[in-house]
Formats: C-alpha cells, sequence, structure tokens
C-alpha cells in the first residue's frame, strides 16, 4: 500500500498546542488592549505531485496593497458577513486570489488562529488539493502563484529568525527562504507551527 503523504499532517492536527502571534519573538512590543482583532482565514493547500511527496501553494501579494504588499502569503482573507466560517472564507478567498474551486479541496482540519500585527486573527486551514487546476492569480491582488516542497517548510532546520527596523522598533521574525522567495513574518511563523507540532524541536 502506498503511505498516505498527509499522514505526518493529520497527526500534527490531532496534537496540542495554543495560539501563536507576531508578538511571540517581540514580548516588548505593547499595543493597546482595546484594540480590534477581526477574523481571517488562510488555506494552506497541499497537493501530491507525481512522485508522491507535497507541495504547498502561496502567493505572492501585489506589491501596492494596504496590509502586507509584495508579501508571501497564503491565499485567503478577512472573514466577510457571507462567510459561514474563517473555513469558508479561506476556500472562497483561495477560489478568488488563485482560481482553486473548493470542490477541488478536501479540508483536513485547522491550526489554532495566529494573531498579526495588522489586528488579525488569522485561522490556518489545511487542505488536500485533489487534482491539479490552472492557477489564476487575481489581478491586482496576487502577482505570483509558485509551489514550495512541502517538506522543506515541515523542516525547523530551514527556519531562521532576522529582524528590521519597524516603526522604530527592532521587531524579530522567523523567515524560511526558498530560491527567490523570502518567506517571513505571519507565513513563516504559521508554518514553523505546524512544522514544531509534525515532531521538531
Amino acid at each position: 500500500m502506498t503511505p498516505d503523504p498527509l499522514a505526518p499532517v493529520r497527526a500534527a492536527l490531532s496534537r496540542g498546542g495554543g495560539s501563536s502571534s507576531d508578538f511571540d519573538l517581540n514580548p516588548k512590543t505593547t499595543w493597546p488592549t482595546d484594540r480590534k482583532l477581526r477574523p481571517a482565514g488562510v488555506l494552506v493547500p497541499l497537493i501530491e505531485r507525481d512522485d508522491g511527496h507535497l507541495d504547498v501553494i502561496l502567493t505572492k501579494r501585489a506589491s501596492h496593497l494596504k496590509h502586507h504588499p509584495g508579501q508571501i502569503a497564503f491565499p485567503g482573507g478577512k472573514q466577510d458577513e457571507g462567510d459561514a466560517d474563517v473555513t469558508a472564507a479561506a476556500l472562497r478567498e483561495a477560489h478568488e486570489e488563485i482560481g482553486l474551486h473548493p470542490d477541488n479541496v478536501d479540508v483536513i482540519g485547522v491550526l489554532p488562529f495566529h494573531e498579526t500585527v495588522t489586528s488579525f486573527t488569522i485561522t490556518p486551514v489545511l487542505g488536500r488539493v485533489r487534482a491539479d487546476f490552472d492557477a489564476r492569480p487575481e489581478p491586482g491582488e496576487v502577482d505570483e502563484v509558485f509551489r514550495v516542497p512541502f517538506a522543506h517548510v515541515a523542516d525547523p532546520a530551514r527556519f531562521s529568525v532576522q529582524s528590521r527596523r519597524w516603526l522604530g522598533q527592532r521587531r524579530y521574525y522567523y523567515t524560511v527562504p526558498f530560491g527567490p522567495y523570502y518567506i517571513w513574518g505571519a507565513t513563516a511563523r504559521i508554518l514553523r507551527g505546524l512544522a514544531e507540532r509534525m515532531g521538531g524541536p
């Protein structure tokens, strides 16, 4: 019997663990306690290659966007009134942003939410893409759709902590570069959390 490449992911989702935050590496950063957090959902799309290994599908956001311009991100966005929940939001946004139809996704489960400095609580929704599809970047929102070997981002040793000045303070964050793609911030933190659940230190 062919091994299920998603078995380690399913096992990781069954393990305990709390939410994460952009503040994990920046405990001295303070924000108003009354700031309003908005729910959002992102899809972590996993697709099996011909060799049986997995890729994760990511996007490069357009450079003019208000939030996280030019950054590497999962397809997804804020939960709208018409969305039943954050999973529905993630699937809707993935359809809009990269042309991945919800019927082509088997939802595996969700990770605990991740709080961002831009006041979103992001719920990562892990999904198996059933069949290959014609990725279509949403004009004006997404510059590029690309794939990264899941083994690369599931290995904690690939991650490093870097920093830059932001709003007058030194901010630290995880990175997990791949080729020309600089994966960092919330996307890297979510992937790092999943890698930890899969048995990393």
